[in-house]
């Protein structure tokens, strides 16, 4: 297996914009987790499957060709659903989709299988507590809340701010106390606040551990 550099945090701490940025300077590819788990939400709606119809989604989620290429374009069997999957509606049932153990199971075989002979940067909610426990580079990137808040509406400008912050608030409450792999920053993980800093500071700071430890 390749280099795994792991990223985890909560919904709207910047984990995209900088494990893309930090796959860029080293050379290594980048998986979105996130944008896996949403695939499967779209193909669950799409398909009218019941967020509570746990084979159904299993089902969907192992079956699911999912393609994460460059250029963040993602691809559900063949069609490109990049804009398709990041409507609020589909992130919310995402995390829904996400809290159930079957479907992360077979998302977790796929992300592995993505780095048997790759070199990673991976990012989500579990990559270095239960995707990659053995990750050499474990970071837990996260950022207050008003800070959180800002972002996302940075990439949803029709949404109000106050509609955005209850919707990470529910969001942050779902993955910190979902039963299936929680949100949580591994023991080993090095906490890092982006908060004030400029996507290129917080890539710095990455690549300075990175440095130390691969």
């Amino acid at each position: 297996m390749g280099h795994v550099i792991a990223i985890d945090g909560p919904a709207g701490a910047g984990k995209s914009t900088i494990a893309r940025l930090v796959a860029e300077k080293l050379s290594y590819t980048y998986i979105d987790t996130g944008a896996m788990y949403r695939a499967v939400a779209l193909w669950a709606q799409r398909t009218q499957a019941s967020p509570s119809d746990v084979h159904k989604l299993e089902q969907l989620a192992i079956s699911a060709e999912i393609q994460l290429l460059f250029g963040s374009r993602v691809h559900l069997n063949g069609e490109d659903v990049t804009d398709a999957i990041r409507t609020p509606e589909i992130s919310a049932l995402a995390s829904q989709v996400a809290s159930i153990g079957a479907v992360r199971s077979a998302m977790v075989a796929k992300q592995r299988r993505i780095a048997e002979n790759s070199n990673v940067v991976m990012e989500g909610r579990d990559i270095g507590s239960v995707v990659f426990p053995d990750a050499r580079v474990k970071i837990f990137l996260d950022a207050d809340p008003a800070e959180r808040v800002r972002r996302r509406a940075g990439d949803l400008p029709d949404e109000q701010p106050a509609t955005l912050a209850a919707q990470i608030a529910e969001r942050d409450q779902r993955d910190r106390n979902r039963v299936e792999s929680p949100l949580l920053q591994s023991p080993d993980a090095t906490y890092l606040d982006s908060t004030g800093l400029t996507p290129q500071e917080v890539v710095e700071a990455i690549l300075k551990i990175v440095r130390a430890r691969i």
